[in-house]
């Protein structure tokens, strides 16, 4: 399995784990929502309450400099 793909999976557990707290501590329900308004609203509260938490999840992130010659096109 490519370098990439490994770093993807690994963030993608990560992912999960946010949408299940806002699904079931949060209370962010995909309902069918009448408007925008409505929607953006719900979703606003939920990340909102999902803030106060004192323990979130999180991905480390270290940039490690390399001394590769590195041509983007």
């Amino acid at each position: 399995m490519p370098l990439r793909d490994k770093i993807l999976l690994r963030k993608r557990s990560v992912i999960e784990t946010i949408n299940d707290e806002l699904k079931n501590i949060v209370h962010a329900v995909h309902s069918r929502h009448r408007g925008l308004g409505n929607f953006l609203m719900d979703m606003i509260s939920a990340i909102m309450a999902y803030s106060f938490f004192p323990k979130k999840p999180a991905i480390k992130w270290e940039i490690e400099k390399q001394n590769q010659l590195e041509l983007f096109f």
